[in-house]
């Protein structure tokens, strides 16, 4: 059985480590620098940067800040934001990056999915989707959450995969931040439709959230921010209590 993964995300504004509720009111957490470090010797199993300004600003991810973090690790490393070409992805991959995460872009040009995937193969490509409920219909945003379409989330998302798409973030936006649990409503009905692995994110507070998403999905990954940025949870620890409770993972 595959091992499940536990992932942090840095998500970066002005260079800095922010965390929000609900993609709203984002406050300091932290040097990304310094938390990546933590994470690499806490035992995580992926790291995700997600530069959000970088669309909404209309400019490339931070080269640099990526370089630099991507130094500290031996664990795959997922950048996402800003990103417009296939002369960017190889910037990324250069600097360090193992996978991208295409949002805005990818909603914007889907074409930009394939053209990404034939040049650097699926498995690197990951397409991030931000959804949330609106009467009753799953809706995809984007520009950072900002911005509604008329994107139904499970229909965009098997566009996606068709398209070259070969993982899945999926961002519940009406739990993020909330520390409630994970969307598994949400979750069950796009893991157990598609056929790629699925990394959920927005809501975990708590080590039974992860064992949740776990048992109760099919999800393959759990992201989580602020319950690590700010020491609520340790790795290490939720690690023993999934093993404890017979869930795969991968052992430090």
């Amino acid at each position: 059985m595959l091992k499940k993964r536990i992932i942090p995300c840095l998500d970066i504004k002005n260079g800095r480590t922010v965390k929000g509720i609900n993609f709203k009111g984002l406050r300091d957490a932290g040097d990304p620098i310094a938390l990546a470090q933590k994470y690499e010797e806490e035992g995580a199993d992926e790291l995700v940067f997600l530069d959000i300004s970088a669309t909404e600003e209309r400019r490339a991810t931070l080269l640099p800040l990526v370089q630099e973090i991507a130094h500290h690790l031996s664990i795959p490393f997922t950048v996402g934001g800003g990103i417009q070409s296939v002369r960017d992805v190889s910037n990324l991959l250069q600097a360090g990056a193992d996978k991208v995460s295409l949002n805005s872009a990818a909603v914007n040009n889907p074409k930009l999915i394939q053209e990404l995937s034939m040049a650097f193969g699926r498995q690197c490509i990951v397409l991030a989707i931000d959804s949330k409920e609106i009467f009753g219909k799953d809706t995809v945003f984007i520009h950072g959450g900002k911005k509604p379409t008329e994107l139904e989330t499970l229909d965009w998302a098997r566009r996606g995969i068709d398209l070259g798409a070969g993982e899945l973030l999926l961002t519940s936006m009406d739990f993020d931040g909330t520390k409630k649990g994970f969307d598994l409503r949400l979750l069950q009905k796009i893991s157990k439709a598609l056929p790629v692995p699925i990394i959920a994110s927005g809501g975990a507070g708590n080590t039974t959230h992860f064992s949740e998403v776990f048992t109760k999905t099919n999800v393959t990954g759990a992201l989580a921010a602020s319950i690590f940025h700010f020491g609520e949870i340790a790795i290490p620890a939720l690690k023993q209590e999934l093993q404890q409770q017979k869930i795969p993972v991968r052992w430090i």
